[in-house]
């Protein structure tokens, strides 16, 4: 009983002449799981979002990127401008977020590669996690620019020329005179490329496997 269920979690294996007839139709959702899980890793050694802050006083703009796991350019220098109205240190932020990411994505990507082996409606549970990943990095970036935006010190010098405000996640922001551009980098670019890979990957997974799925059922007896 139980090698019967586990047989229905990873799902049929493919007759060799049947992979014989139609290799690439089984080779495709590998491809795509393999890939994805490729450009997972590799999104961890690359920014994920950056911003530019256009300042009066700095007439090139001060750029910060986001990575999974720190952050890197003008860091010190937007910190200064943001101390006079009030906002904290940007390195405060997503402290248990910078902790566990790399080793989250890599996990997902590891995820990722066991859907290879599942030829079963379960590789889309086991994906799921890396398919939401780049939503669910965008909302936990909302969430600190929100935190850090309301909950400015009412001591600083420049306390009331600004009011409680969101920074924006991507586009264009206006914060009294200073102007941002966020953007979407080279890492979150990635992971996304890998999720829309990922549901490629299980539509094509499930058209090749899911003749063999019901022959398997039919064989269970009654």
């Amino acid at each position: 009983m139980a090698s019967d269920k586990l047989q229905k979690i990873i799902g049929p294996r493919t007759p060799q002449e049947e992979l014989a007839q139609r290799r690439w139709r089984y080779l495709w959702p590998t491809i795509c799981f393999l890939t994805a899980a490729l450009l997972l890793v590799i999104s961890t050694f690359l920014p994920y979002w950056s911003m530019i802050l256009h300042a009066p006083q700095y007439p090139k703009g001060l750029v910060v990127h986001a990575y999974l796991n720190r952050l890197e350019g003008d860091v010190q220098e937007i910190n200064g401008l943001n101390h006079y109205i009030g906002m904290r240190p940007l390195e405060e932020a997503a402290h248990f977020e910078k902790s566990v990411a790399v080793f989250g994505v890599v996990a997902l990507a590891l995820v990722v590669l066991a859907a290879v082996y599942i030829h079963s409606p379960w590789s889309a549970l086991l994906t799921f996690p890396a398919i939401v990943f780049p939503g669910i990095f965008l909302l936990d970036l909302f969430y600190w620019l929100y935190n850090f935006g309301h909950n400015l010190d009412p001591h600083a010098a420049l306390s009331n020329a600004v009011k409680p405000f969101t920074p924006t996640v991507l586009g264009e922001g206006t914060i009294g005179q200073f102007r941002t551009e966020a953007f979407a980098d080279f890492g979150l670019l990635l992971a996304t490329a890998a999720s829309i890979l990922i549901l490629l990957g299980l539509y094509l997974q499930r058209r090749a496997y899911k003749p063999l799925m019901d022959q398997m059922v039919n064989r269970e007896p009654q």
